[in-house]
């Protein structure tokens, strides 16, 4: 039987030896398995990872898109001169955005009185908040043309929700109003009071992230000033660059222009927050992937059966002249195509759950009537997933590695088998 190597002889036998007869239906049965543990493993691996990557790549556009990626404060606390600071940092290269803000942090309480909760007010100029893109395209229509005057505000679906602002048809009513309560009032004989103020809700905005969306109010930049008694001044300049990953490299040009500046980028404020992620992804990845190592194993079970009984066989195509490598072959590719299956399966799968995982979401929700998705716990308002090809690469690599390795203790045991041996009670 001399052929070269992996020649057609060797593909036919190896898938001979797949295709199951009564007498090894064992093997056969421990063959699926093994192809549904590598497909369900691989399958489970992309969409866990996808849906860590989307949960990423959501928080973040959410979080740098409302806060910017690096925040200029006095090191003194009072900022005059913010108008000339923030066009001083916009001439930097690099810098897309540079705008004061007055924020302070206040209690809210709806009409009726009876719910109050904690909330964060931002101080904006109308043209700053209407290039603040996140915000500004879900705004309700005619937000920004009321946000004016000395009582307009503009809040978060989800406080508008909260404090019962909404009609029956989800819209804002039109009598709707809030007071704010703030820590720093009018000091009296009997020392300092709260600051209260009524103010009309002129719109709601939503960016499909539920702290936001519920507690961010945005107030003009003069009413918030006078507010929080921030007259001329303003306690910070939020800045956004053009490479946000690489905010670090803006803080030195940023402190020339702004010799006095305390900065801090979204990479400080936020670090133990992604970490924490980056950290689940990588348990998560760990995990998960026992799920292949244990169908791997499943493999050299398998074959190391296989072998056993195709052991006649094994000393027949050695007497016709078969050498231990093509023996060897015939059952590397036997075993091996059972991971390149599996592996193949899995990532249409996982591919397909994934791009699809919202739908499925929602379909799931509907059928069981229950919430699979809760925004309030998972911050975001829909279930994301974000598909990179390097991670569907490395998970279908090492699904194929790990197969691979599966299948050499077996067949090594196959060109191992004396034919005379394996012939001798026959």
């Amino acid at each position: 039987m001399a052929a070269r190597p992996f020649s057609a002889i060797e593909w036919a036998l190896a898938g001979r030896y797949l295709r199951a007869r009564k007498k090894e239906r064992t093997v056969s049965v421990i063959s699926i398995i093994s192809f549904l543990g590598i497909m369900l493993g691989v399958a489970t691996l992309i969409i866990v990872m996808s849906v860590m990557n989307g949960f990423r790549v959501e928080l973040l556009s959410k979080i740098l898109g409302l806060n910017g990626h690096l925040v200029v404060q006095s090191i003194t606390g009072t900022m005059p001169d913010y108008d000339a600071d923030a066009a001083a940092i916009r001439a930097i290269p690099g810098v897309t955005r540079a705008v004061p803000l007055v924020d302070g942090q206040v209690m809210v309480r709806g009409d009726a009185g009876d719910v109050t909760t904690g909330a964060m007010v931002r101080g904006i100029k109308r043209p700053d908040l209407a290039t603040l893109s996140v915000v500004a395209k879900s705004l309700t229509p005619g937000a920004l043309d009321a946000f004016q005057g000395g009582t307009a505000i503009i809040i978060g679906s989800r406080l508008a929700d909260q404090m019962g602002l909404r009609g029956p048809g989800g819209e804002l009513r039109p009598d709707a109003r809030l007071t704010l309560i703030g820590a720093e009032g009018p000091v009296t004989a009997v020392g300092p009071t709260t600051r209260r103020k009524t103010y009309n809700v002129v719109g709601t905005f939503t960016i499909g992230m539920s702290e936001y969306d519920q507690l961010i109010i945005f107030m003009p930049f003069e009413q918030a000033q006078l507010y929080f008694r921030k007259e001329g001044d303003a306690t910070g300049i939020e800045t956004m660059v053009e490479n946000p990953e690489r905010a670090e490299d803006w803080v030195a040009p940023i402190r020339r222009a702004v010799p006095d500046a305390r900065i801090t980028t979204w990479q400080r404020t936020n670090e133990s927050f992604f970490n924490a992620i980056q950290v689940e992804r990588t348990v998560m990845f760990l995990i998960l992937t026992l799920i292949i190592l244990v169908a791997s194993l499943n493999i050299i079970s398998g074959m190391i059966m296989l072998v056993k009984d195709k052991g006649r066989d094994i000393a027949i195509l050695r007497t016709m002249g078969a050498t231990r490598g093509a023996v060897m072959r015939v059952f590397l590719i036997a075993g091996a195509s059972i991971g390149v299956v599996g592996t193949i399966a899995g990532v249409g799968l996982g591919l397909l759950f994934a791009l699809n995982v919202e739908n499925i979401r929602q379909f799931l929700s509907g059928l069981l009537g229950m919430q699979l998705f809760d925004p309030l716990i998972y911050f975001l308002s829909r279930l994301p997933a974000d598909v990179q090809t390097s991670d569907v690469v490395t998970i279908g690599g090492l699904a194929l590695v790990l197969s691979f390795l599966a299948t050499l203790y077996p067949a090594w045991r196959a060109a191992r088998l004396d034919p005379v041996e394996a012939l001798r009670y026959e």
